[in-house]
């Protein structure tokens, strides 16, 4: 995953600039059909079809953090359309995109379907 320009920002004044910063208590992974500019945070999100972020938690070993859990969403009531990437957020609806990826391979997520992320497949690693 890569981090937005938010999330740079916060880091470096933190760790450069002396400037607190204050780590989000829930994350809340969304869906994107279409990223234009993912580090300015220029993405298109599912939405309809009983689509809300899910809530996410991580553990990190070493320069890696992985999600903890699996993270699953309500069955689709209507097509989401085919999911190209996933974001990171500090809140539930609107607030700041914190880190994105493409998918190693899209999905169409039609009527009925769920998509779910298992433990361990969300992967944030700083080199």
């Amino acid at each position: 995953m890569s981090f937005s320009n938010y999330l740079e920002t916060k880091v470096l004044d933190h760790v450069f600039g002396g400037t607190a910063y204050t780590a989000p208590s829930t994350l809340y992974l969304a869906l994107f059909t279409a990223v234009s500019d993912g580090e300015a945070g220029t993405v298109t999100e599912v939405s309809g079809g009983g689509y809300v972020r899910q809530s996410v938690a991580f553990t990190t070993s070493g320069n890696t953090t992985s999600n903890t859990g699996a993270v699953e969403y309500p069955t689709a009531t209507a097509n989401y359309g085919t999911v190209t990437h996933v974001g990171i957020y500090d809140a539930s609806s609107s607030g700041n995109l914190m880190a994105y990826a493409s998918l190693s391979s899209s999905k169409t997520i039609e009527t009925g379907d769920v998509f779910r992320v298992p433990a361990g497949d969300l992967d944030i690693t700083l080199d």
